[in-house]
């Protein structure tokens, strides 16, 4: 019955006549109530107007109308009636029915719980001759205050879920360090503590022309890095795309006669002078040795599984990606590049093995402001990792590795740590029903579980799982009406329902979502997930779970980063020179770049640590480092030919 008085009340605004223009209400006195209104509201919601007038009240005179409200008082006034026309008999019999059967079938309250629409006026003390548009005077409520606060309550019920208190927090630091102290021991441990034979770091007053080499998939990247010595560079790059035909060659020298050649084509087009000199000296020298001030020392990245046993030296354990060259597994990938490109004669030298966080690590220490060098270099993206700088002498496990020369005057060495594998046994890491089906359901179940709690790979993927498990609660796009032709609807294709269907940069998006009725959020969920008529409360519960998710995800990396100041002593305070006294950490990443307030979660984190505090936390410089495949690579071959040369500077 409620749809039937909508739809007699539709028709009759339909159908407005022109009242005299004497109409004025003007004040608490009435002459006709408005039999429509069926809740109570206050005076500043009232809003008449000649198009409220049905039809069936024209009236021969002007007369004035206003709505029947516990804030009026109703007048007597009336002007005297003796007889009515047949239409006006009519149309109160007509109404006199319908309100009768609007009674015996349901009530204000409802209409009002049951979602349907409720119409609701405005009114003003001025006279509006017209209605411009409908839709400001009847306002739909979708959600009702209890279905939203249900809503509310769930999402931050199922946030709870996430939350990393400070005593965790700390108990994963014990744990982190623990781990990290094993890992320098032996092999085979959670945390694979890697040794880089990288004994340096630059300082920013180097200078040069260095090149850099990046296979990191399907694109093999060629750059040049020009070292200025006032931490600042220059840089030139190509990039290529890798054939398809390539990466499963029957021999690796297919693959690599193909880098060498890039190579050679960059210094043609980008260093024609030094080339064609080098070309020169050849045909001079016949076979004598070329100086080694001539040759380009190079920086080779490669981002497949190796076991690096020098700084230029390290062979294949297995390819990923795409990657399936069989005669390639154990053989040394630097050899393997170095042959080729003295088969072009290119001047060129393989100078170091280089690991994308380690060069994160060269990058921010050459470009950071200060007298300190950098101590941690961090990535927090699609992945997470990182790499510090430590005492040769806790690196127990070097002198069980394979032998090898490394420069050992600095008595430090960079360390890869390969922390993603923290607590692989689960004996500290928080763990939620999402957490434990997005591992069970991965390609490697059991593996990378801090990474799996961290890095933006899976950030929206854990996202994903608690929108699906709201959505079989019926409150995430839901109404209390479901049947309601305007409740939200989500396609049966949409990404929601695909497993890695939800990248991070959507809970960045959320996360920045300021709008009025979070309208960017709800734009997106239309846009990209196929979700239609999202409501406001909507957005926000999920604006509560990616604050939650995001924030254990930077919490977490505070640990990681409290960790490895503690372990290496630089929690203790050693100068009195401010500038001497700062920890100087770079970062690089999606997360610490672009989601918004993580770096401020993990500031908040650090102060939790009481190693650190408040006090110790204002020491730490967290700054972007940029680029570290390629000019951290440049900067690992520059370190590389100062050992060689004996003039490496001291980190």
């Amino acid at each position: 019955m409620g749809g039937i008085l909508r739809d007699i009340r539709s028709n009759t605004h339909q159908k407005q006549t022109q009242l005299p223009e004497t109409f004025h209400p003007s004040g608490p006195t009435v002459d006709y109530v408005d039999p429509f209104l069926f809740y109570p509201a206050t005076t500043a919601e009232l809003a008449p107007s000649k198009a409220h007038l049905p039809p069936f009240f024209e009236t021969p005179t002007p007369a004035r109308f206003i709505y029947a409200t516990s804030d009026f008082q109703l007048s007597p006034k009336r002007p005297p009636r003796t007889s009515f026309t047949p239409t006006q008999l009519f149309s109160f019999s007509v109404l006199l029915v319908v309100l009768v059967l609007q009674l015996l079938t349901s009530s204000p309250a409802q209409h009002e719980a049951s979602g349907q629409s409720v119409f609701k006026y405005t009114a003003s003390s001025k006279a509006q001759p017209t209605c411009p548009n409908v839709a400001n005077i009847f306002e739909r409520a979708t959600v009702s205050p209890p279905f939203k606060m249900a809503l509310l309550e769930k999402a931050k019920k199922m946030a709870g879920e996430f939350e990393y208190k400070t005593e965790n927090l700390n108990r994963g630091v014990k744990a982190f360090i623990s781990q990290m102290d094993e890992g320098l021991q032996k092999t085979g441990t959670s945390m694979s503590q890697i040794p880089t034979y990288v004994t340096a770091v630059p300082n920013g007053t180097e200078k040069g022309l260095y090149l850099a080499v990046d296979l990191g998939g399907t694109n093999f990247r060629v750059c040049s890095i020009q070292l200025h010595g006032d931490t600042t560079f220059s840089q030139t790059q190509s990039k290529v795309a890798i054939p398809r035909e390539l990466m499963v060659a029957e021999t690796s020298r297919d693959l690599f006669s193909f880098l060498a050649k890039q190579i050679e084509n960059f210094l043609r087009e980008h260093h024609t002078d030094h080339f064609e000199a080098h070309v020169e000296r050849r045909k001079t020298m016949g076979s004598q040795q070329v100086s080694t001030k001539d040759i380009f020392q190079l920086g080779f990245t490669f981002s497949f599984p190796v076991n690096q046993v020098g700084i230029n030296r390290g062979t294949l354990a297995r390819w990923t990606k795409g990657f399936d060259i069989g005669d390639a597994i154990g053989k040394d990938v630097c050899e393997l590049l170095q042959q080729e490109i003295d088969a072009l004669h290119l001047p060129v030298k393989v100078a170091a093995l280089v690991n994308d966080t380690v060069g994160t690590l060269m990058t921010r220490s050459y470009s950071s402001p200060g007298k300190t060098g950098t101590l941690l270099g961090a990535i927090f993206g699609t992945g997470t990792n990182g790499a510090y700088v430590e005492n040769l002498d806790k690196i127990k496990k070097l002198s069980s590795m394979q032998e090898t020369d490394y420069d050992k005057s600095t008595g430090k060495m960079i360390v890869n740590t390969e922390w993603g594998s923290f607590d692989n046994q689960m004996s500290v890491l928080p763990n939620t029903p999402y957490d434990i089906d997005l591992d069970r359901e991965s390609v490697n179940p059991g593996i990378q579980m801090f990474e799996k709690r961290v890095s933006g790979m899976f950030l929206g993927e854990i996202l994903r799982r608690t929108i699906i498990a709201l959505r079989k609660e019926s409150v995430l796009f839901q109404t209390e009406d479901p049947s309601n032709r305007d409740a939200p609807t989500v396609t049966e294709n949409s990404a929601l329902y695909k497993q890695w269907g939800v990248d991070t940069s959507f809970l960045s998006l959320v996360q920045a979502d300021t709008s009025p009725d979070f309208s960017e959020t709800r734009r997106t969920l239309a846009n990209d997930f196929g979700v239609d008529a999202a409501s406001s409360s909507d957005a926000e519960a999920l604006k509560v779970l990616v604050n939650a998710i995001g924030k254990r995800a930077a919490r977490l990396s505070a640990v990681a980063i409290g960790a490895v100041i503690i372990t290496t002593g630089h929690h203790i305070s050693h100068s009195s020179d401010p500038e001497e006294d700062v920890v100087d950490i770079g970062v690089d990443g999606s997360l610490v770049e672009h989601y918004p307030g993580f770096v401020d979660h993990i500031r908040e984190a650090l102060r939790e640590i009481p190693e650190l505090g408040e006090k110790g936390e204002k020491r730490i410089r967290i700054g972007i480092a940029k680029d570290g495949s390629g000019v951290g690579a440049a900067l690992i071959a520059l370190v590389a030919a100062q050992a060689e040369e004996g003039s490496v500077q001291k980190a």
